[in-house]
């Protein structure tokens, strides 16, 4: 059976965001704390492959080596997860996700 293809969900505001945050993953002994090379780190999903990133609100604020330490897929599932919610709350308050009521 086949699946329709999902659509593409890119915001380069999002990804643009992430200059200058403080990193969301701060996994220790990896975690340089740089927030001039934060970047917006795409989180695991079924949509991630070959060339394919997640969409671009499925992620997280990260430093580059937290960024190169998730795509060597050594950050685990509850880092993710905090690291993200923590992310979604600031693109929450920079109006870059809204909530409507």
């Amino acid at each position: 059976m086949m699946f329709p293809k999902p659509p593409v969900i890119k915001s380069e505001s999002i990804t643009r965001s992430a200059h200058g945050e403080l990193c969301a993953f701060r996994i220790e002994n990896v975690c340089n704390h740089r927030q001039a090379s934060t970047v917006f780190c795409h989180a695991p999903s079924s949509l991630k492959g070959m060339g394919t990133k997640s969409p671009d609100f499925w992620g997280a604020y990260g430093c580059d080596d937290c960024h190169k330490h998730a795509d060597s897929g050594k950050v685990s599932y509850q880092d993710w997860m905090r690291a993200i919610f923590e992310t979604q709350i600031k693109l929450i308050e920079k109006g870059l996700i809204q909530i409507k009521k």
